[in-house]
């Protein structure tokens, strides 16, 4: 081993003052950091100048209303009212999010026709009621694929050319989407789509 040429240093030996001193410190620097916390992080952006608002505030965890105690405007006489399909999202921008159900007649034989119905819930109580009819029974019609998506309800709807078609094969298909326009379900044809 060869010998330095430059004498020990003072400092390169502990000693117990050296220990005193760092302990000293750290201690220091703990009790510093815990009286200087930052605010504690939330997901929410600090309130600036109030805005006005048309819709009233949403409560803090709308859940989208259940279909399952909702009486339906459909006649079925004897038949049960079977909630076939059911999506929910936020159709009218306030919010809170609304159910769209399809819904027919419970019945063993046939092709019962559908209808489509949106739900929402009663602000001050809950409870879901049907605020509109998108398809209507008598129209005759099945959906057969059906979604809820970016404030739209899109549907593929089955149905009959004419009268002499029997119920078990529908012989039209057409695709619809309604939004929320104006106070009102405005229906259109999506970019894309055909009547068969």
């Amino acid at each position: 081993m060869q010998q330095s040429a430059v004498p020990e240093l003072a400092h390169t030996h502990t000693r117990p003052i050296h220990w005193v001193a760092t302990a000293t410190a750290v201690a220091g620097v703990v009790a510093l950091s815990s009286m200087l916390q930052p605010n504690p992080a939330t997901a929410a952006q600090t309130a600036g100048p109030a805005a006005p608002s048309t819709h009233a505030p949403a409560p803090a965890a709308a859940t989208a209303p259940d279909p399952a105690g909702v009486t339906f405007p459909l006649q079925c006489g004897p038949l049960k009212v079977r909630v076939q399909k059911k999506a929910s999202g936020d159709l009218d921008g306030d919010g809170r999010p609304e159910t769209v159900a399809v819904v027919h007649c419970d019945s063993a034989m046939g092709t019962p026709p559908d209808a489509v119905y949106v739900l929402t819930a009663a602000r001050n109580s809950g409870t879901p009621r049907v605020v509109a009819t998108l398809v209507d029974p008598k129209d005759r019609l099945t959906v057969s694929e059906f979604t809820v998506r970016d404030g739209a309800v899109e549907a593929t709807l089955l149905g009959y050319s004419n009268d002499d078609v029997p119920n078990c094969c529908p012989d039209t298909k057409d695709s619809a989407k309604w939004q929320w326009k104006n106070g009102a379900f405005l229906r259109s044809t999506p970019a894309g789509s055909h009547t068969v």
